[in-house]
């Protein structure tokens, strides 16, 4: 008789993973470390890649030194090369050249996996304005926006993106830049609801209440989730409903490391 054990080290436990291409935050509170904990919480393994080392705390970006862009092919190719990707999460690349770098990448992987999903948050500053990208952070990210299949913009970052106000129009622009999905997020707003708005193959609106206080990695969180879910198979708006869910109640669970942003109890 072959013993539990044995059959459990013969058959172990396989988890869809989660290819997470993003900088190393030293906080904690976005980034890497903010993607991994985000995509473990959805029952996804997260494989980073790193793109770019900062110095950063909870509030302030100090400096960014991007990874050159032949080492994070070579960070990515190692896993690829052996392990099944489920789904695609793209955070800060840079530089232009890491851009390029991970386009290539993920039209390596949709070669024998074409509706591999590619999750991208197109983050071009911190929520102080502190610059994350050197350069044309705009321009950079252009060779990726024709392979997402979920965008997710704060409101600042689509009205820089697109140069438009409206939300149904900068989602029609970034559409036509091949985006198949886009959530514009209302976190930059006011009010005492949030609403975020998704246009593409799915469209939907969702309110929720605003929380008080100020987030550390709070997108990070969100798109994270949301390649996480992908990977898991759901269908996207299944993902986006429960992914935007997780991500209010680690908000609305946040917790202080200093003064200033809290942590998303991720």
């Amino acid at each position: 008789m072959v013993s539990i054990t044995a059959r459990m080290a013969a058959t172990p436990l396989q988890h869809p993973c989660v290819l997470v291409f993003a900088g190393l935050d030293p906080s904690g509170g976005a980034g890497l470390v903010a993607d991994a904990q985000a995509v473990v919480a959805q029952g996804a393994h997260a494989l980073t890649v790193c793109t770019a080392l900062t110095v950063q705390d909870n509030d302030r970006v100090f400096a960014v030194e991007p990874v050159a862009a032949e080492l994070v092919l070579r960070q990515a190719r190692a896993l690829t090369a052996k392990i099944t990707i489920g789904a695609v999460k793209i955070g800060i690349p840079g530089s232009a050249a890491n851009a390029l770098a991970i386009a290539e990448v993920i039209q390596e992987l949709r070669a024998t996996h074409a509706q591999l999903p590619v999750v991208l948050d197109p983050v071009l500053a911190s929520g102080h304005g502190d610059v994350l990208t050197p350069g044309d952070a705009v321009a950079a990210l252009a060779p990726l926006l024709p392979l997402v299949t979920v965008l997710t913009p704060n409101g600042p970052e689509a009205h820089r993106l697109t140069g438009v106000h409206d939300v149904a129009a900068q989602a029609a622009v970034l559409g036509g830049q091949g985006c198949r999905n886009v959530l514009v997020t209302g976190g930059h707003g006011a009010g005492p609801t949030l609403v975020n708005h998704c246009y593409g193959d799915v469209r939907h609106r969702w309110q929720w209440p605003r929380l008080p206080g100020q987030f550390h990695g709070s997108g990070c969180t969100l798109a994270a989730a949301i390649a996480g879910r992908l990977a898991l198979g759901l269908p996207v708006l299944a993902a986006l409903e429960q992914a935007q869910h997780y991500c209010f109640t680690a908000l609305r669970d946040a917790y202080a490391v200093a003064p200033g942003q809290r942590m998303p109890l991720r």
